[in-house]
């Protein structure tokens, strides 16, 4: 088996540093859900929250469409 290039290993920590964003953001969001309903923020507040995560979602798809571009044209 060969050693992967510098490309590869750029792509890999690419696709680590989505996966943590995605984890992240789905486990800081539910957090937001539970605070907004335990202390009744507003519903503004929570908003707030619901569009940072959309952000941080869409974020990680634009990312991993790109990865997924990157790996496509160096196969063919």
């Amino acid at each position: 088996m060969t050693e992967p290039t510098g490309r590869q290993k750029a792509q890999a920590r690419q696709s680590r540093t989505v996966a943590v964003v995605i984890i992240a953001t789905l486990v800081l969001w539910m957090g937001a859900q539970f605070a907004g309903a335990r202390f009744g923020l507003t519903a503004r507040t929570v908003l707030l929250f619901d569009l940072l995560a959309l952000a941080a979602f869409l974020w990680a798809f634009i990312v991993t469409y790109q990865i997924w571009r990157k790996r496509r044209d160096n196969e063919g």
